[in-house]
C-alpha cells in the first residue's frame, strides 16, 4: 500500500461467481487488512465465501442471493429480478448500517447490487475488469465509477468513463519477490533444462490435458526437458492410468496450492486464457501457448488470448485443433529457434513491470479520500 494508510476507514469489496472476479477482490483484500474495515458482499452459495471466509476472521462477508441473469425469459428470470431486487435492499441496508467510505467492484452479476446502491447513495466505486471484452455491469455501470480499471487496453472502447486506467490484474506479490532460480531449485529443474509448465486451471481441461499426455511420453527420456503438469484435481486419476507410470523426470499432480513457483520456473507455459492466468503468466515474464476455453462466457477467453498473440508474448492454439502432435511440435520448433522464443520473452517481459495491486489501491483510497472531504464540507 502506497498511500498513508487509514484505519478508521471501511470498504466494501464485491464480485463473485468465478475466480476472474474473486481474486482481484482478494488480492486488494490481503494489501487492506489491518488497515481499514473490510466487507466482501458476495453470494455464499458461491466459490467467494469459502475463498473470503478462510482469508481472515477480520473480513465480515454479505450475502446476496442474486445469481447470474437468464438469457431467456422464463420462470428464471422472474426469479432472477426478484432476487435482484432483494439483493439491492439487503445491500441498502448493509451500506445505512456499515457507512462504507468506497467500494470496490469486480464486475460479474455478484457485484451489480452493490453499483446500483453506490449510485443510489452516492458512495464512490471503483471497477475493475479481467477481460478484454468488459461484462455487461462494467459496461452499464462505469459511467458513475470515480476510476475504471481495465485488464486490456482493447477493453477502453466499450467502458464510458473519464478516468481509464490499464493496470492488468492485481495478483500476488510472490510473483515479484521470488526469483526464477529459487523457483527451479524448487523443482529440482537444471540450469540448461528447458522447463515446460501445463496448466488447465484448478478443475483441469481435457483437451490441454490430452495433449499433455502425448508431450510428456514425447519428451519422458530427454534429460534436458523438465515437464510440470497440472491436471486439475478432477482428471489426475485419468491421466496417471493414461501414462502408465512412464513420466520420465515429468512432476504431475493434481493443483499447485502455490502457483507462482512452478510458472516462475517455467521457460513456457502452456494454459487456457482467462484473464488472471495470462496476468500472472505475464508478471512472471513468461512467453505462453494459450488455448482459450471455447465455451467462455462471451468468448472472453478467445479474445484474452488474441489480444496476447497481438503483443507477441503468446502462441494462440484454438482448443478444436490441439492435439499431441501439434503441441509436440510448437514446443520443438521454440526450442530449435532460440531468436523466436527470444522475442516472445521479451515481449512477455515488457508488460507487467511491477504489481498492479499497487496501482489499483491508490484508486481505491483517492476514491475513499474524497468521499471523507466531501462530508467534511
Amino acid at each position: 500500500m502506497q498511500k498513508n494508510q487509514h484505519t478508521n476507514k471501511a470498504i466494501f469489496l464485491t464480485g463473485g461467481g468465478t475466480g476472474g472476479h474473486i481474486y482481484p477482490c482478494v488480492s486488494i483484500l490481503n494489501e487492506l487488512l489491518g488497515k481499514m474495515q473490510i466487507f466482501y458482499v458476495g453470494n455464499k452459495k458461491n466459490p467467494e465465501f469459502e475463498v473470503v471466509t478462510k482469508i481472515s476472521d477480520d473480513v465480515r462477508f454479505l450475502d446476496v442471493p442474486v445469481f447470474g441473469m437468464p438469457r431467456k425469459i422464463g420462470i428464471k428470470l422472474v426469479k432472477w429480478v426478484f432476487l435482484l431486487f432483494i439483493s439491492v435492499i439487503k445491500c441498502l441496508y448493509y451500506a445505512l448500517k456499515y457507512k462504507p467510505d468506497t467500494v470496490f467492484a469486480s464486475g460479474g452479476y455478484v457485484s451489480a447490487p452493490m453499483v446500483i446502491v453506490s449510485n443510489i447513495l452516492k458512495i464512490p466505486y471503483v471497477m475493475h475488469d479481467s477481460d478484454a471484452h468488459p461484462g455487461v455491469v462494467t459496461r452499464a455501470f462505469s459511467k458513475g465509477a470515480k476510476a475504471v480499471n481495465l485488464a486490456f487496453g482493447e477493453a477502453n472502447r466499450f467502458v464510458k468513463s473519464k478516468n481509464i486506467t490499464n493496470f492488468k490484474n492485481p495478483v500476488r506479490n510472490e510473483f515479484f519477490t521470488i526469483s526464477k532460480e529459487e523457483a527451479r531449485t524448487a523443482f529440482d529443474v537444471g540450469e540448461k533444462d528447458f522447463c515446460i509448465l501445463i496448466m488447465g486451471g484448478s478443475q483441469g481441461a481435457k483437451t490441454i490435458n490430452n495433449a499433455a499426455i502425448g508431450l510428456i511420453k514425447h519428451f519422458k527420456d530427454a534429460k534436458n526437458v523438465k515437464i510440470i503438469f497440472q491436471t486439475g484435481k478432477k482428471n489426475y486419476d485419468d491421466v496417471i492410468s493414461a501414462l502408465g507410470g512412464g513420466i520420465g523426470n515429468s512432476i504431475v499432480r493434481p493443483y499447485f496450492e502455490k502457483m507462482y513457483v512452478p510458472i516462475l520456473a517455467a521457460d513456457i507455459v502452456v494454459s487456457r486464457a482467462g484473464s488472471l492466468s495470462i496476468s500472472e503468466i505475464l508478471a512472471a515474464k513468461k512467453p505462453s501457448i494459450l488455448i482459450p476455453y471455447p465455451y467462455a462466457a462471451a468468448n472472453h477467453q478467445r479474445k484474452n488470448a488474441r489480444e496476447i498473440e497481438k503483443t507477441g508474448a503468446a502462441i494462440y492454439i484454438e482448443d478444436c485443433e490441439l492435439t499431441g502432435e501439434m503441441l509436440i511440435k510448437t514446443i520443438e520448433d521454440l526450442m530449435s529457434s532460440p531468436d523466436k522464443l527470444k522475442l516472445l520473452v521479451q515481449n512477455a517481459a515488457g508488460q507487467i513491470d511491477e504489481n498492479p495491486t499497487y496501482k489499483i489501491l491508490d484508486l481505491i483510497l483517492d476514491a475513499a479520500n474524497a468521499r471523507t472531504v466531501k462530508d467534511l464540507k
